[in-house]
């Protein structure tokens, strides 16, 4: 039977985790971005823009650009691909720029 490179290392991973996306409990995986264990549970949008309020997500995923900014543990405006997921992280829902009620 072939062996797994972490296996072969020696290395046991972690075992996964829960984050909360507005309330929703989430499970995220050791070294895995905000964005990717967000997208792993199916949700794709976590930001609104400020004109119109429409629904943002990942685009680059490399941080580049600023469609995957979302609020973290109360911290607007972190790019959710750059962000390694932590146990017991709360990801909400961005309105607009984030600061102030509903992000006016």
């Amino acid at each position: 039977m072939a062996r797994t490179p972490a296996e072969l290392a020696g290395a046991e991973p972690d075992p996964p985790f829960e984050i909360t996306f507005d309330g929703r409990t989430v499970t995220a995986l050791p070294g895995q971005s905000l964005a990717a264990a967000l997208w792993g549970a199916g949700i794709l949008a976590w930001r609104t823009t400020r004109a119109g309020g429409r629904p943002r997500g990942a685009f680059c995923g490399i941080g580049q650009c600023f469609d995957c900014l979302a609020t973290v543990n109360g911290t607007p405006n972190r790019r959710a691909c750059l962000v390694p997921a932590r146990p017991g992280d709360a990801v909400t829902t961005q309105e607009g720029h984030g600061h102030g009620p509903l992000g006016v």
